[in-house]
């Protein structure tokens, strides 16, 4: 599947997700013919149709490209039209982490899984070995501004840089030399409702490793210990970082990122530096150089009401993520204002991590936080759960003044209440509230 593969075709449901976007431009990249699908276009759609994807909306397109090889997004049913009509028309057909899964067979592959900090530590190994020379190919889960705005980086050597989430046990596809491990939480609660199930499918991914691998795990957080306390050196080896470490302190001078949460990010990067021989002294120079990823603490300027205020966009919609937003808002700036816009994430994910948003949202040292309707996720909801939960009694729950539930049509116009000028602006979730920030930077 590497080389050049000229006349190959391969169809993508889904291609404008983050994941599957960064494997169709590496089979663009390898010289496939990509095509692909999705509800409708974005700006990630319209960057693969500018590369020389065909783009398509709706269904039933098989016809038209036939492709040899059809990759689907997780978040696609089994009932759904395409996959169906792939099925008829006997068109070989897998998942999005089954074709990462085979590329990870075939590189030395360096696999970054964790409840939080996959991404951005994803981006940071990836920038550090190009900075050695081993010149990796990354897919990751953001755009990285290092790679051009994207969220794949073409190499020519043999290692592949993965990000490996834990959503639906997608990550036990993949066959790495290298895993990491940054923490283990709860979250993805309609895939495994306890802790402990969570847990036992990190072991089974860390169990992946072949007796020559390394295992690098966090060493502040339990759940990734309990995986660790099944590894014994040699085979394979267990490598462990804390943010109580030395080299933690020079991190907090010179990373540009800001919070503890990226001191270890980097740490994890740092880490597996060593293990690939790489000299401290281009590491944390490639580390002093990470500006940031896509909706990652993502910072711009931009007005509300001709306002100006600082805008920082992020991805965050657990309660921990979330937690170390704000507190990395307020030590950057401790003398500003700082309002926050958060848009949870899914009635169900929302329900059962109820009293963890309630708790974050309560303490959380913002001076205001505007709490919009959830993000419906479709396929992922049921009448039921959403009877329970809305944005009104999350609110409600954390009964404090400072914390204020608006309807998303009316963010903005609330906002012109509220800014004076000078202010920080968190717009923070997974969903479509991303929309607030581009307009707000655009204006």
């Amino acid at each position: 599947m590497r080389g050049n593969k000229c006349g190959f075709k391969i169809h993508f449901i889904g291609i404008g997700g983050i994941g599957v976007s960064a494997l169709a431009r590496y089979y663009i990249h390898q010289g496939w013919k990509v095509s692909g699908s999705d509800i409708k276009a974005s700006e990630i759609t319209k960057e693969l149709q500018y590369l020389g994807a065909k783009i398509y909306t709706g269904s039933r397109i098989l016809k038209k490209t036939m492709p040899g090889l059809l990759v689907y997004s997780p978040a696609v049913k089994k009932d759904d039209p395409e996959l169906e009509e792939a099925r008829a028309l006997g068109i070989k057909s897998m998942s999005y982490p089954q074709a990462l899964g085979r590329l990870s067979k075939i590189y030395k592959t360096i696999a970054i899984s964790g409840a939080h900090g996959k991404s951005t530590t994803t981006a940071m190994i990836g920038l550090m070995m190009a900075a050695a020379k081993l010149d990796p190919t990354v897919i990751v889960g953001t755009k990285v501004k290092e790679f051009g705005n994207s969220n794949f980086r073409a190499g020519g050597s043999e290692f592949l840089v993965i990000e490996a989430c834990e959503y639906d046990r997608s990550f036990l596809n993949y066959w790495p030399q290298i895993a990491v491990i940054t923490n283990i939480e709860m979250d993805h609660v309609e895939c495994y409702k306890t802790e402990a199930k969570l847990v036992s499918v990190f072991k089974e991914f860390a169990g992946h490793l072949p007796e020559t691998g390394t295992l690098v795990v966090c060493g502040d957080d339990a759940n990734a210990l309990s995986v660790a306390a099944l590894f014994k050196k040699p085979r394979p080896a267990l490598e462990k970082y804390s943010v109580k470490q030395s080299e933690a302190a020079k991190l907090r001078e010179i990373l540009s990122v800001p919070g503890e949460h990226n001191v270890a990010n980097a740490l994890a990067a740092l880490t597996v530096g060593r293990i690939l021989g790489i000299d401290d002294s281009t590491i944390f120079s490639s580390l002093a150089k990470f500006r940031g990823s896509w909706r990652r603490f993502e910072q711009a300027r931009g007005a509300v009401g001709g306002k100006k205020i600082a805008v920082v966009s992020d991805y965050g919609h657990h309660p921990t993520q979330i937690k170390m937003t704000i507190e990395a808002a307020r030590a950057k700036w401790p003398g500003k204002k700082i309002i926050c816009v958060f848009q949870p994430h899914q009635a169900y994910r929302t329900h059962l991590l109820f009293k963890g948003f309630v708790e974050t949202l309560k303490a959380a040292p913002a001076d205001k936080i505007l709490v919009t309707d959830i993000y419906k996720v479709a396929g992922r909801e049921s009448a039921e759960i959403t009877a329970k939960v809305s944005s009104r009694k999350l609110v409600e729950a954390v009964g404090k003044e400072s914390v204020e539930y608006v309807l998303q049509a009316a963010v903005l116009k609330r906002l012109e209440s509220l800014v004076k000028g000078g202010e920080i602006l968190l717009v923070m979730g997974a969903g479509d509230i991303y929309g607030l920030s581009k307009k707000i930077i655009s204006g």
